[in-house]
């Protein structure tokens, strides 16, 4: 399995809040159009600076910090982010991300540049990006196909004949 996309790069210590505002919490419940509101506090416009389905945000460590709001990892995920990479993840956020089928990957970042491009390959454990191969933990068979079904929910529809509603 292989992501490819464009690398917008962010720091150390990106929480919650600064992922979306708490302020549109409760007023937007919509992720799609919350997620026009991504990372509004700190890199406004970012959202219209995205392209699609081969987008990739890498972070330094502890991205995700913070509050537990699952708000967080879904508009990165309806904003078309393929995944994001960091060094470390708060632990929260790295489960709410999984839960809902965003991928992340821990690894370091420190070589990657803003607007580069990164190719990420999950069943290697690389990632190459303008000729840096980077290595991590190469994903398992569990991992992928809970990505590729969009989360926990569609993954136990999928495997476990169960149904929700």
């Amino acid at each position: 399995m292989v992501i490819k996309g464009k690398i917008f790069k962010f720091g150390d210590n990106i929480n919650t809040d600064w992922i979306i505002s708490g302020r549109y919490k409760f007023s937007i419940t919509d992720m799609k159009q919350l997620s026009r509101f991504l990372f509004e506090d700190i890199r406004p416009g970012f959202y219209d600076e995205l392209i699609p389905n081969q987008s990739i945000i890498v972070a330094g460590e502890n991205f995700g910090m913070g509050s537990s709001r699952e708000q967080a990892p879904w508009v990165i995920k309806e904003a078309g982010v393929l995944c994001v990479v960091a060094k470390s993840f708060a632990r929260i956020f790295y489960r709410n991300a999984f839960n809902i089928g965003l991928a992340l990957i821990e690894a370091d970042t420190s070589s990657f540049k803003e607007a580069n491009e990164a190719i990420i390959d999950l069943d290697k454990g690389a990632i190459d990006s303008s000729g840096a191969i980077i290595r991590f933990k190469a994903w398992d068979n569990f991992r992928k196909d809970l990505v590729n079904c969009g989360g926990v929910i569609k993954y136990l529809e999928k495997y476990k004949d169960f149904k929700v509603g």
